[in-house]
């Protein structure tokens, strides 16, 4: 065992010494302990000496405290060494159910789309044979998104691929430089060119489905 606190005097020629407090501590009412929360509870009335100013008395009967949570600590509890670890103490269970500060995260609740899947049994909600692989084929085309705290498709709407169209700097491939001079001639960017690009691209994907659907429409009047 060890104590926790020493108390200071000094000798007949005035130099200071250090006296060591003991480390057991009798008190009339016996402390209670709950060594999961390393807490201690003193059932006794604070002592007040006369002529002993209040923040000694106070520092004293926690150094009393201190000093016996000490000693329940190391006579009950088990204390294991390696050399990876050192020396580790394992505390008990608490006895004290403290309250939370804050009530207990209510679960989000479920989106359209898990309503939906769940009544049709779509996804991991189907029972059909395959649907659990097919589900985990699907969750390997999403990625966690720390910034949104969730995981979003990799590619397409709403992708992680399109995170760089929101940041004010970005990494540009050298192969790509080439075509500065041709975006800075029409008044761009190497990113404003790789968006226009993509809304190009879907503007022609809307074309050729007006197109094959008029030719669709054709051929059944026809």
């Amino acid at each position: 065992m060890t104590d926790v606190d020493m108390a200071t005097g000094s000798d007949a020629a005035g130099n200071s010494k250090v006296e060591r407090l003991p480390i057991t501590v009798s008190k009339p009412t016996p402390y209670t302990f709950d060594l999961g929360h390393l807490t201690v509870n003193d059932p006794n009335p604070l002592e007040l000496p006369q002529g002993e100013p209040l923040n000694s008395s106070l520092k004293n009967t926690a150094r009393d405290g201190t000093q016996c949570l000490l000693n329940q600590l190391l006579t009950t509890c088990n204390i294991t060494s390696s050399a990876q670890n050192g020396v580790l103490l394992s505390l008990p269970p608490p006895n004290i159910a403290l309250p939370r500060f804050k009530p207990l995260p209510t679960p989000k609740p479920p989106t359209k789309w898990e309503l939906f899947a769940r009544k049709k049994g779509i996804g991991k909600y189907s029972s059909k044979p395959g649907a659990a692989l097919a589900d985990q084929e699907r969750r390997k085309k999403l990625v966690y998104d720390e910034a949104s705290g969730e995981w979003v498709p990799k590619w397409g709407y709403k992708g992680k691929n399109k995170d760089d169209d929101k940041q004010w700097l970005v990494e540009v491939d050298e192969s790509k430089w080439k075509k500065e001079e041709e975006a800075a001639a029409k008044g761009g960017s190497i990113r404003g060119m790789s968006r226009a690009e993509r809304k190009e691209k879907i503007k022609r994907n809307e074309r050729k489905m007006r197109s094959n659907e008029k030719r669709a429409n054709i051929g059944k009047k026809n």
